[in-house]
């Protein structure tokens, strides 16, 4: 008797653990549920926010991948509802995969270069004749640099993509007052900027660094966009991010694909990111050509040097 007694005994505490097991499981899945939920909606929120208000998709061949790096050009662009448009912002963003770092080169959009089935006008031209390929191939007969995907973006959808990812603004430290022709007044410090305020600083370039002063000021807000999206405090907002930017962004990768290649990133944690800028400092003179303006002639191979280094991979 006593020893039945003793065998129920020890069964209750196995018998409790099962049930606080069974409760922490259960709620464990029911927290994943509303996580899930969560997100789709928000996504679904994004997707419709952003809806009928891209660029247009472009034919695009991009390079074949080889190894760990993919390169992405990326383009900015003021359409103001015209047909076309130059490109204001053009950047490489190389990716290793491997390691998940990122490095940026932003290319002057004055450079004098040879555009294929054209005379040799402005870098931000062939984006105006003949869109993204055009382009994408003018930089790699230049440089001999092989680019895999795109992306382009309006700078109206920018200002909505970055109230979205970060609704209490963007911490920047503004350099100095600026106004004109930017749309916006901002004054010199440090301040939490919106979209509109965040673009308006990125373009503003009517000061002594003129385009290379905006360049810069470009690269340090893709730096501060880079650290808001991968911002705890801000993964909330990630689904409804993602999903605006299926509308609001334009690439040759599907849907399905572009969330592929922002889950990767993210799910890598911290983002190492570099800057540079083409041409680099001493391999370029100012000259003005009939019928383009002022330009910028650079010295090709000493560029197509850096790059070589500083991106790791080799050029054709």
């Amino acid at each position: 008797m006593e020893e039945q007694d003793y065998t129920r005994r020890s069964q209750r505490p196995q018998k409790r653990r099962l049930r606080k097991g069974r409760t922490f499981f259960t709620l464990l899945l029911l927290c994943v549920i509303v996580i899930i939920g969560y997100s789709v909606m928000q996504y679904r929120s994004g997707l419709k926010l952003a809806s009928d208000t891209k660029v247009a998709q472009e034919d695009f061949t991009g390079d074949t991948v080889k190894g760990d790096i993919e390169n992405y050009l990326l383009l900015g662009i003021d359409s103001r509802g015209e047909e076309k448009s130059r490109t204001d912002t053009m950047m490489v963003l190389s990716w290793n995969k491997k390691t998940n770092d990122m490095k940026l080169v932003s290319l002057m959009r004055d450079i004098y270069a040879e555009i294929p089935g054209y005379k040799s006008y402005k870098l931000n031209t062939a984006y105006y004749l003949d869109g993204v390929q055009l382009l994408k191939d003018t930089i790699s007969n230049m440089f001999g640099l092989p680019i895999h995907h795109y992306a382009i973006i309006d700078f109206k959808n920018f200002e909505s993509l970055v109230d979205i990812i970060a609704p209490n603004g963007v911490e920047i430290d503004v350099d100095k007052d600026m106004s004109e022709k930017i749309g916006v007044s901002l004054k010199q410090g440090v301040h939490n900027l919106n979209g509109k305020e965040l673009l308006g600083f990125a373009r503003f370039r009517h000061d002594e660094k003129g385009d290379f002063g905006r360049v810069e000021r470009q690269q340090k807000v893709i730096e501060a966009l880079k650290n808001e999206i991968l911002s705890p405090q801000n993964m909330l907002n990630l689904p409804k991010f993602v999903g605006a930017a299926q509308g609001y962004i334009t690439s040759d990768y599907s849907s399905a694909g572009e969330i592929q290649q922002v889950l990767k990133m993210v799910s890598k944690g911290k983002v190492k990111l570099e800057k540079a800028t083409i041409p680099v400092e001493g391999s370029y003179s100012f000259k003005s050509f009939s019928g383009v303006g002022d330009s910028i002639v650079i010295d090709v191979e000493k560029n197509k040097e850096f790059l070589r280094n500083f991106l790791g991979i080799s050029l054709e």
